[in-house]
């Protein structure tokens, strides 16, 4: 074989094989004939039934749950792939039930060791924040405080306890004895510019 001058094209001379690349080298694929698309035939999707093992104190949404067996459907999934794909939701629940449960756990334990409001005097400090709670909390706070964990969390508790302590009942505050009040000091208490 040979190279055309100035072109860079080889050349071949007479009983010579033409030079092969490699897409030339492979075996001839065979088509489907014209018209026809090819198929692959992808693994059967059998009827998407996945069983859903979701973390404690997390309830099955029913809804979410069949439009994700009929998307599982649609998409053909296979139903050990389905599975997979279900224990992987509820892993990624799981993990974030715990995360918020721990975090929660850790505002309740700040709250306990708190100087101000903490220690022996938390007894004290939760009456006095739940009677502010009470007082000027809505049953739909009371509910978002408790299913959020926020009720936990030390801010809140030293703001209800601030409001608490803000609206307890006045105490009685004597003030020190004098000794017995004359006549004279009645009457120059009472009116001073009349008595010289």
């Amino acid at each position: 074989m040979t190279t055309e001058q100035g072109t860079g094209t080889p050349t071949t001379t007479p009983g010579e094989q033409p030079p092969t690349t490699g897409a030339e080298s492979s075996p001839p694929s065979t088509t489907p004939a014209e018209g026809t698309p090819a198929t692959t035939t992808p693994p059967e999707a059998t009827d998407v039934d996945v069983e859903f093992e979701l973390p404690e104190g997390v309830a099955l949404d029913e809804q979410g749950a069949s439009e994700f067996k009929a998307l599982a459907k649609e998409l053909k999934l296979p139903a050990e792939s389905a599975k997979k794909l279900a224990e992987l939701a509820a892993n990624r629940a799981r993990a974030q039930h715990e995360a918020h449960t721990t975090l929660v756990t850790g505002w309740a334990e700040q709250v306990k060791a708190d100087k101000e409001i903490g220690g022996d005097k938390l007894p004290e400090t939760l009456a006095v924040a739940k009677k502010a709670i009470d007082q000027f909390g809505s049953p739909e706070l009371k509910d978002l405080l408790n299913s959020t964990g926020l009720g936990n969390h030390p801010e809140v508790v030293k703001l209800a306890w601030r409001i608490g302590k803000a609206i307890s009942e006045d105490t009685f505050v004597r003030g020190a004895a004098k000794g017995p009040a004359t006549e004279s000091d009645l009457a120059k208490s009472l009116f001073p510019s009349m008595t010289r």
